[in-house]
């Protein structure tokens, strides 16, 4: 019997208000999943007055997700939302270009899709004029 595996692992580096958030997600997600990664991100952010994140979403294995898991992605955009700057989601399905549309309607920042790794990494490290 084959046990699906499913998960976020997340990295956080900081430069006084700047975050650069590695978020690499596989399998289908699940709202346990969210009940880990969230208070990650809400404690990191704690404090900092007008965060800007950069985010690097490896979706390249990702299957989807459980329709609460949805809702909590939904609800973590919200609350956050005006605080990203850049997200790159590395992946190779059609949906993942629909995934992006659909949060640029609830993120201030830009996303884009990649299907290589090295150019979403090299556009997020791009030099932002307004961060100079």
């Amino acid at each position: 019997m084959r046990v699906p595996r499913h998960g976020l692992s997340i990295g956080i580096e900081r430069t006084e208000s700047n975050f650069f958030l590695s978020i690499r997600a596989y399998g289908k997600l699940t709202h346990k999943d969210y009940e880990k990664i969230t208070p990650v991100i809400d404690s990191a952010l704690k404090g900092v007055d007008d965060p800007k994140i950069d985010v690097f979403f490896d979706a390249s294995e990702l299957e989807g997700w459980e329709l609460r898991a949805a809702w909590d992605d939904f609800k973590l955009a919200l609350k956050h939302g005006s605080e990203f700057n850049k997200i790159a989601i590395y992946g190779h399905e059609h949906w993942q270009e629909l995934l992006a549309k659909v949060g640029s309607w609830f993120i201030t920042g830009e996303i884009k899709v990649f299907e290589n790794a090295g150019e979403a990494l090299t556009w997020l490290n791009a030099q932002d004029p307004l961060r100079r």
